[in-house]
């Protein structure tokens, strides 16, 4: 494109300005984003500024119809870059995906119609989106689709053998949100780890992993229990970031209604004794273990076969210690690399860090991530974490607050390292 006035050139300039402020993960990477005509087009600035904050690149290509829902100035201040609407003699589509060194490495059709899919699918290239990603298909660069529709359309039998068409030549498809009759297009955040595991490092492919996550519960009787906040979203977070490195994944989770990764072998339990015995049976065949659940250190001394009656002016539940999952892998595999998370209320800096350390110079975790759950959000039921990291001789790294997938990637950043 040409014309752009000085004003317009600075707006381009500093729309970049973000690039790699939350990760490098995807410095280096040209991405191709394709918006096609769905409501869910209003997400791709969100989504385009996302990617960008990983590293990226982004170059938007636009159908006609796509324009129609958001105008191709916005995505252009988004990117930082010219916004292709037409193929012109300047074989757009080639210049972004072609058989060439300096094409892009990705292209995401998000959000992609059920028109779209079905032209893709059947290699009908009548759209600049459509044509770029044949052009994509055919140079063998990757291509990710995330289907945005009515779940009528979702459902139809030709929009669902299109879609397993799509899989059957790799194209990545990333499934909707089933949301008030709607397949909607999933979270932003989504689709950015489905991209960072297409184009992230794959360093721990081989590797496999055994990640414990949420609570558990000690049961007093057969209608109460007792817990603790914990919603597993950090060992969630963990075992996406593993996944996306390219690492077989086993998550033994507790009681939570999060989403779980669907790439990861799952293990579902509910009491302490029901995830040490999943964790032990697990390792066998694994290189490390990181214990992010909130496993209770207390439960009732037994539990009632029946309801306790209520209405009792007092009750006392006597309760017991249970065994420490780490410590008895431990002494399962002596040669595990072992993570454990330790949660402080109210303490000092210094003072987590001794803490913490004490599970290093025992010999039981070869890293231990501490937190105080008494600053505003850490720990239980937030999206972010404030995290402290020890090692061995003396090592200690503070990760400051940040959401818990971009501490997740940091603590991996570490395993990499230390597993090498």
């Amino acid at each position: 494109m040409s014309g752009h006035s000085e004003e317009s050139i600075l707006v381009e300039h500093t729309s970049k300005l973000i690039k790699g402020s939350l990760s490098k993960t995807l410095e280096g990477k040209k991405i191709t984003l394709c918006v096609t005509g769905s409501v869910a087009a209003v997400e791709c600035v969100a989504l385009s500024r996302k990617l960008m904050r990983h590293g990226a690149e982004v170059f938007a290509v636009m159908s006609h119809w796509g324009q129609k829902i958001i105008h191709p100035n916005l995505l252009e201040w988004a990117t930082g870059n010219p916004v292709v609407t037409e193929l012109t003699g300047q074989i757009e589509h080639i210049t972004l995906a072609g058989k060439h060194e300096g094409h892009v490495d990705l292209v995401l059709v998000a959000p992609s119609t059920a028109n779209t899919i079905g032209k893709i699918a059947c290699g009908i290239d009548d759209t600049p989106v459509t044509t770029t990603v044949s052009s994509a298909i055919g140079a063998g660069i990757p291509v990710v689709v995330v289907p945005a529709m009515h779940e009528s359309m979702y459902d139809h039998p030709a929009v669902i053998e299109n879609i397993e068409k799509l899989k059957r030549i790799g194209v990545t498809v990333v499934s909707p949100r089933m949301e008030e009759a709607k397949a909607k297009i999933p979270d932003v955040d989504t689709i950015v780890d489905v991209v960072i595991s297409r184009l992230g490092p794959r360093e721990l492919e081989g590797k496999k992993f055994v990640v414990t996550a949420g609570p558990t519960r000690g049961w007093v009787d057969r209608v109460r229990f007792i817990t603790n906040p914990s919603t597993g979203k950090m060992g969630i977070a963990i075992s996406e970031e593993l996944l996306a490195r390219g690492a077989d994944v086993t998550l033994v989770v507790g009681p939570t209604s999060q989403k779980l990764p669907q790439s990861a072998k799952t293990v579902r339990v509910d009491t302490s004794e029901e995830m040490l015995k999943a964790v032990l049976e697990e390792i066998e065949d694994c290189q490390c273990l990181i214990s992010a659940a909130a496993i209770l250190d207390y439960v009732p001394g037994k539990m009632e076969d029946t309801k306790m009656a209520s209405g009792q002016p007092s009750l006392t539940v006597e309760l017991k210690p249970t065994k420490k999952v780490i410590e008895e892998a431990r002494k399962k595999k002596k040669d595990l690399f072992i993570v454990g998370f330790k949660v402080e209320s109210g303490v000092s800096a210094a003072e987590l860090e001794k803490r913490a350390r004490k599970k290093i110079e025992s010999g039981i975790c070869n890293l231990v991530v501490a937190n105080d759950e008494q600053k505003k959000g850490v720990a239980f039921q937030t999206d972010t974490n404030e995290v402290l990291v020890v090692g061995p001789q003396g090592f200690k790294l503070h990760l400051p607050l940040a959401t818990k997938r971009e501490i997740s990637r940091q603590i991996v950043d570490l395993l990499v390292k230390e597993m090498k």
